[in-house]
């Protein structure tokens, strides 16, 4: 009975182990761990939250500002509706931002796509002239 209990022991630290291994090797590859269950229930609707806050924001800012600048200056509709309209393309610039940096890097390219099989210069034009053929196009 102390050979079992003794065995389990020995799976668990390595299935221990082994978890920390693949942790190190995500961390030095850069990629990020995977979440176990139990992890935040709410990060999706915690980011959204996120986006809409920062497009609020900006509307916020810019409409502040410009009727700031509408009150200073006495023009009270002109300056307000352009800066809403600014601090509303802010948001929206700052919320395509957090969109990108949450869906993570761009993908690798490998060499079998299609995207890195295309020439570097189409038509087979150089840097240096026109692509050279023998024979080719003329029937020389």
């Amino acid at each position: 009975m102390g050979k079992d209990s003794q065995h389990d022991t020995d799976r668990a630290a390595d299935a221990e182990r082994l978890r920390a291994l693949e942790a190190g090797l995500a961390r030095a590859r850069g990629e990020k761990l995977p979440i176990v269950s139990g992890g935040d229930k709410y990060h999706q609707a915690n980011n959204a939250w996120r986006m809409v806050i920062e497009l609020v924001a900006g509307l916020g800012i810019g409409f502040g500002i410009g009727y700031g600048l509408d009150r200073l200056f006495g023009t009270l509709p002109i300056l307000l509706v352009v800066f809403t309209l600014l601090g509303f393309a802010a948001g929206v610039k700052t919320m395509l931002r957090t969109a990108a940096e949450l869906s993570g890097p761009p993908a690798k390219k490998t060499p079998d796509s299609p995207a890195e099989n295309t020439p570097d210069h189409p038509a087979g034009d150089t840097p240096a002239g026109p692509a050279r053929t023998k024979g080719t196009q003329r029937g020389d």
